[in-house]
């Protein structure tokens, strides 16, 4: 079932077509995926992105390296903001 489901989300286009009109394919890719096939096989899919927001979104949900480094450099930042508010509070004494 989920497997239907998902083909018909998706466009299949052979790669001869996609290397003819790729800006095209990336126009379409932005409402609906597009599944690159290579003598009829899947090769590989086409996401496009409306906008800068669904590009950080996508990464967010499916690049585990890059919620690490976010999360990290979240951490610094706390880190940085407690050192300058110990290093103030004690030139205040």
């Amino acid at each position: 079932m989920a497997g239907a489901v998902r083909k018909s989300q998706m466009k299949e286009v052979p790669l001869s077509e996609v290397k003819d009109d790729l800006s095209r394919f990336l126009r379409e890719a932005e409402t609906q995926g597009v599944v690159i096939t290579r003598h009829g096989k899947p090769a590989g899919v086409l996401i496009g992105f409306k906008s800068d927001d669904d590009w950080f979104d996508y990464r967010l949900e499916t690049i585990h390296g890059f919620c690490n480094g976010v999360s990290r450099l979240g951490q610094a930042s706390v880190r940085d903001e407690a050192s300058s508010w110990k290093t103030s509070s004690n030139s205040a004494l």
